[in-house]
């Protein structure tokens, strides 16, 4: 394989993995909560939910679901639900770290989110389509593998950064206006989806 499709696929994971997008708010909102280890189970569960995603799409499910368009509408009224939703969680917390904040975020809780997240499939999409198509199986293969630890460490530099303004944070007032603030990030994240055509 050339060197030059691996870092094309490389900065194409790059690039969608370490950009802003509610998976990653959520990083930084858990890092900044929970702290950095705690924070793993959902970093760990977004990366592998969004690997599966991207898999089923190499291997064919994107062109079998582009009959029905009413499933991508589907999707994206799901993701702008749940962002409201994690919005409305982040709007509510108090900002008081008390003994209910050492329950780590849940591996499910972020595997679940990229399914929900329309970020996620259109990269899921976009990358299958440009890497794997082509390629065959072992390609698409080649391709997740690789797209695995940029996900990974990407989502992570975002707990990462969360963590590190922890300090910063342990006042009740601030932690609870940071909440405030990604909560407006994802309720930004559901209003551009909405109009998006």
């Amino acid at each position: 394989m050339e060197t030059s499709l691996l870092l094309s696929m490389a900065g194409f994971a790059l690039a969608m993995s370490i950009t802003p997008g509610p998976v990653n708010l959520v990083a930084l909102s858990n890092g900044a909560r929970y702290g950095f280890r705690a924070s793993l189970r959902h970093v760990v569960g977004a990366t592998l939910g969004f690997i599966l995603l991207l898999l089923l799409m190499g291997l064919g499910f994107g062109a079998l679901l582009s009959g029905w368009p009413v499933f991508g509408s589907g999707i994206r009224w799901a993701g702008v639900l749940f962002l409201c939703h994690m919005a409305w969680l982040l709007l509510r917390d108090d900002g008081r770290l008390s003994a209910k904040a050492s329950r780590s975020p849940a591996f499910w809780h972020g595997a679940v989110m990229q399914w929900l997240n329309p970020k996620a499939w259109l990269a899921a999409s976009m990358g299958a389509g440009a890497y794997g198509a082509i390629g065959g199986p072992g390609q698409v293969l080649l391709f997740c593998l690789l797209y695995l630890v940029i996900c990974l460490a990407s989502i992570a530099c975002w707990a990462y950064a969360g963590s590190q303004l922890r300090g910063a944070l342990l006042c009740q007032r601030r932690l609870r206006w940071f909440n405030r603030a990604m909560a407006a990030l994802l309720l930004l994240s559901g209003l551009y989806l909405v109009m998006e055509p």
